[in-house]
């Protein structure tokens, strides 16, 4: 299965709070906050949504072509991705402008504020996925994550034009993005993802409910983190799949990219989406436990994947059998 991630490629700068964000916000003062953080740590990581999610696809034995826009500044992290199987040949090196920067500090309920400067992203919008794609280059699926606006138009479009099937990845961007950009985007996705927040913010900001949303795309897919995954098909039951429990939660960034990266692997292995799922809810749990969204090493056959179920009940889990045809 040939998959293409296009999306935002970026350094993390990742700070921790021992307190909690919540104990500082004062209700009748909203309208007017001031506050500042005094961080315990600051720890320099690889990320981006596009370079995270192709990262843990190169990391599970396929070979994803990565699309989006860097800085400069990007050898090091090129030669990076390149040993962990990616294919950075699509990426738009900038002339003038740095990779760009994911500034986020965490508080210890893993609640995150963060703040995103796209450097080099912003010249997203010229890299055309047309002429990427080409007669003699098809691609299965292309997942379009959170890039520059114009970015994420274009290369939606560019499918659609195409007739390659897309997943609809608008995460960060649902705050940029005005009602008809965003029908626009999702429109069509053979898969959209979100997490909770996303979810209810997309029906919000896109005028569209649940049911107008699921008669548009194939498959809805929502993170719940603890609460794990749930799996939406217009007149279909909805499936929930559990996620994969830890006592070592380190860090929540690039989670999401991770159960992405694990659930279109499984796709890629011929699974149901809800099987895929569980995947995805592995490697999600393995990112959880480490500081930096790409600072883990993994094998498909190592991961042990929760049993798929209709609701939060008990749960067991085995192996990802990845030979299973």
């Amino acid at each position: 299965m040939r998959i293409a991630v296009t999306g935002s490629i970026a350094t993390d700068h990742l700070m921790t709070f021992p307190g909690r964000f919540t104990e500082q916000l004062v209700p009748d003062l909203l309208d007017t906050v001031s506050l500042s953080f005094l961080v315990d740590g600051l720890d320099v990581r690889y990320g981006g949504v596009a370079a995270n999610i192709a990262y843990g696809l190169g990391k599970l034995g396929l070979r994803p072509v990565v699309v989006g826009a860097a800085g400069k500044d990007f050898a090091e992290y090129d030669q990076r991705l390149t040993a962990a199987g990616v294919d950075t040949s699509s990426v738009r090196i900038s002339e003038t402008l740095h990779t760009a920067r994911f500034l986020c500090t965490t508080d210890r309920d893993q609640n995150q504020i963060a703040a995103f400067y796209p450097g080099a992203m912003t010249e997203a919008a010229d890299i055309d996925l047309a002429a990427l794609i080409g007669p003699h280059r098809r691609f299965d699926l292309v997942l379009i994550g959170a890039d520059d606006p114009a970015a994420m138009l274009r290369h939606t479009q560019a499918c659609r034009d195409l007739g390659t099937p897309f997943a609809a990845d608008p995460s960060q961007q649902l705050a940029r993005l005005n009602r008809d950009q965003l029908r626009q985007l999702v429109n069509g996705a053979r898969f959209l993802f979100t997490n909770a927040y996303e979810n209810a913010l997309l029906r919000r900001r896109s005028g569209w409910g649940a049911a107008d949303v699921l008669g548009r795309v194939g498959t809805w897919i929502t993170t719940r983190g603890a609460n794990g995954v749930t799996i939406e098909q217009r007149d279909r039951p909805t499936l929930w799949v559990p996620a994969v429990p830890t006592t070592r939660a380190v860090d929540p960034t690039g989670v999401g990219d991770a159960f992405r990266a694990g659930f279109l692997t499984g796709l890629a292995h011929h699974r149901s989406p809800a099987e895929a799922a569980r995947l995805g809810c592995a490697l999600a749990t393995r990112v959880l436990e480490t500081t930096g969204s790409q600072e883990y090493d993994v094998r498909l056959d190592s991961l042990v994947v929760p049993h798929v179920a209709d609701g939060p009940t008990g749960t067991t889990a085995e192996p990802f059998l990845h030979d299973r045809p």
